[in-house]
């Protein structure tokens, strides 16, 4: 694939925002995908060289989401959000989203330590770990034939996230050369240091692996695949690091609220729609350029099905390079497709600085949006 190409096509996978197969579950953005098209998404965020941010949303992402803004504003500003935690895909099948493997952090690094970037391997910046963890990692990546070369290695200690977002530090990662930047940190710290660090990085593939690092140096070894797979490799991770438990124990009773007080509701609504066919599957959108926004007029069935003619519209308003109004009045159903379209919007109008408003949502629709998590989107407005 030539340059030209390979620009363009990343332009469409990554920078049209709009053309992503998103879905917003809980209040997260969560992306439909195998591993094979997640590296080849990598491969090309490397070729063109463009700013790339993966998070890997799991039980312990959704907990931090719903009770931290800036958590939660990581995921939605993210490029790709692969699920990474069984309970989330079992969720996204009872709510009818075609999310069907679990893409964890240690799967993606595995599968490209196992394999090279097209031409040559990928060059990777460890970020974090324990003391000499990365320093025995970036021995045995650069001893082996893998798909990977380690060109810098710095251990920010415990220390703020302003301590590790200093100039410094930027340009020894900056200087490597590096592919694709690997995180291991805490999750709230690391998430919060990629936003914050976004302008400050030249390296196109930011990532945050977690414990991951402790699973390549052979501190701690990964769940067979059986508990994997079924959902309790967190029982295994307590096994081997003993303090998780807190973690797991919060994480768990919050994942069984959410689960009774949202999902459920929600797994019963689409069904019952479903089942009885009730309610028409109409679909409108409206739109109408003044000087100081663009206005936004959704009636009836906002669902997958209707979604391409929903991104040519919501196109035509970005095009128009002004604030956008979504008028909510006419609505009477909403999806997960639908509300990670919403996202994506969102997001755009953010980087382009343009002013986002959700207008005059009906009771039912509140609680729609309430339901799958994306009250705040309403609640912008005022």
């Amino acid at each position: 694939m030539g340059l030209l190409q390979s620009v363009a096509s990343f332009e469409r996978a990554n920078s049209d925002d709009l053309a992503r197969v998103v879905f917003g579950v809980l209040g997260m953005p969560l992306d439909a995908l195998d591993l094979k098209s997640l590296l080849q998404r990598i491969d090309l965020a490397v070729e063109v060289g463009a700013p790339f941010l993966l998070s890997t949303p799991n039980v312990n992402f959704l907990m931090m989401s719903r009770s931290d803004t800036e958590f939660r504003e990581s995921l939605l500003m993210s490029d790709l959000c692969p699920v990474d935690g069984m309970p989330l895909v079992w969720i996204a099948r009872l709510l009818g989203i075609p999310i069907r493997e679990r893409l964890s952090g240690s799967d993606i690094f595995d599968a490209l330590r196992a394999r090279g970037a097209p031409g040559r391997k990928l060059k990777v910046f460890l970020f974090g770990g324990g003391e000499g963890i990365a320093e025995t990692v970036s021995k045995t990546l650069n001893q082996e034939a893998g798909g990977m070369t380690c060109v810098g290695a710095i251990n920010p200690g415990f220390g703020s996230i302003a301590d590790m977002s200093t100039a410094p530090v930027f340009q020894v990662i900056n200087a490597s050369g590096a592919d694709l930047l690997t995180v291991f940190l805490s999750a709230r710290k690391a998430q919060a240091w990629l936003l914050r660090s976004h302008d400050h990085l030249d390296v196109p593939c930011r990532a945050q692996f977690g414990a991951t690092i402790n699973l390549q140096a052979g501190t701690v070894k990964r769940a067979p695949i059986l508990l994997q797979k079924i959902g309790l490799e967190w029982l295994w991770r307590i096994k081997e690091e003993p303090y998780l438990w807190k973690r797991y124990w919060d994480d768990g009773w919050g994942l069984i609220s959410v689960t009774l007080s949202c999902v459920l509701p929600l797994f019963a609504h689409y069904r019952w729609r479903q089942l009885t066919g009730s309610g028409s599957d109409q679909f409108e959108m409206r739109y109408t350029e003044n000087p100081r926004s663009v206005l936004v007029s959704i009636a009836g069935a906002a669902i997958e099905r209707h979604i391409e003619a929903a991104i040519d519209c919501f196109r035509k308003a970005i095009q128009a390079e002004n604030n956008i109004e979504i008028d909510l009045s006419d609505l009477r159903v909403i999806d997960p497709r639908f509300f990670g379209l919403l996202l994506m919007v969102r997001k755009l109008s953010i980087r382009l600085g343009f002013k986002l408003e959700f207008l005059n949502a009906t009771p039912r629709i509140k609680t729609m949006f309430r339901l799958n998590g994306f009250e705040f989107l309403l609640n912008a407005e005022r």
